[in-house]
């Protein structure tokens, strides 16, 4: 398999931690089906500066993008059990699963533990003309919306299906590798908005080229206290995005209690926290049985939607 290593972040071994663990294995790849500079792939990259010295392990993340997932799944799916090669969850590698049967599925590795709940938000370019969701509602009764969401198979696919049905409008739904390319095309004018997270937006809000229109979660964002939930602003649809991490099959039971004790860890430490506050991310860590229960839960609500929907049957 050619594997993508674009963007590729070799994270050295950082000495002094007190906390450090003796993993099993040298080099830990953190593989993300996320193009560089999506949601998933900064998530990876951002927690291999503190995950390292939190292991006693050298980190790389690895972008292995296409089919949705189904390349990542393939490529983890296969790789040794002994650690050395991890997986970054989304929604999106279930979807990929149930949507298009692909080879490897969700059901072919093994959740390991769950990190952040990520919430999603609507947003558009800053000199878009939209001051508010209702706006881009407006056009698309009109007939002439197109929004933007990242993997065909995915939450964000879903959410705006989703939305689109409660407000009953025919939008035209464009989905793209990754987020960095949907972005793109919502800052260009040829999507009216687009969904994502606030790690891959903050940047583009920070420098006003972005505008937010309003929250996926059931609550508010508490850095945004001002941004409204969708359900806030008339439309009954709220997602629950995670991000965690899974691996091959029969993982050693060192490696599974060394994940189950560095992330809590991580979570309580300052140079992460001061980055995933600013980000909206919500802790949300499951070790390793409760994260396998969840998924299996949420495999089975997103198998009933889709077939509910007449996506498959």
């Amino acid at each position: 398999m050619i594997r993508n290593c674009l963007g590729a972040a070799l994270v050295a071994l950082t000495a002094g931690a007190g906390w450090a663990q003796d993993y099993p294995v040298p080099t830990i790849t953190l593989v993300t089906h996320s193009s560089p500079g999506a949601g998933g792939d900064v998530f990876l990259r951002e927690m291999a500066k503190v995950l390292s010295p939190a292991l006693g392990a050298t980190v790389v993340v690895e972008n292995v993008p296409g089919g949705s997932s189904a390349k990542a799944l393939a490529y983890v799916a296969q790789a040794p059990a002994d650690g050395s090669v991890i997986y970054g969850t989304t929604p999106t590698f279930v979807y990929t699963s149930l949507l298009s049967n692909p080879e490897f599925s969700y059901k072919d590795i093994d959740p390991l533990v769950n990190v952040f709940e990520d919430p999603e938000v609507l947003f558009t370019a800053a000199n878009s003309g939209f001051e508010t969701l209702e706006d881009v509602i407006a056009k698309a009764r009109d007939g002439r919306g197109r929004w933007g969401a990242a993997n065909p198979a995915s939450l964000e696919r879903q959410s705006m299906e989703m939305l689109k049905a409660a407000a009953e409008v025919k939008a035209g739904i464009v989905t793209h590798e990754g987020g960095g390319d949907m972005m793109i095309n919502v800052l260009n004018g040829s999507l009216d908005m687009g969904v994502g997270e606030m790690q891959e937006l903050s940047a583009q809000v920070e420098a006003g080229e972005v505008k937010l229109l309003a929250v996926l979660s059931e609550e508010r964002l508490a850095d945004y206290p001002d941004l409204p939930t969708v359900k806030e602003s008339g439309y009954d649809v709220a997602v629950r995005k995670f991000r965690g991490v899974a691996g091959p099959k029969n993982l050693p039971p060192e490696v599974v209690a060394a994940w189950e004790a560095a992330i809590p860890k991580l979570l309580d430490s300052q140079e992460f926290k001061d980055w995933y506050a600013t980000n909206s991310l919500i802790p949300a860590f499951m070790p390793q049985e409760e994260y396998r229960t969840f998924i299996e839960g949420f495999a089975t609500e997103t198998g009933d939607f889709l077939r509910s929907s007449g996506v498959i049957n």
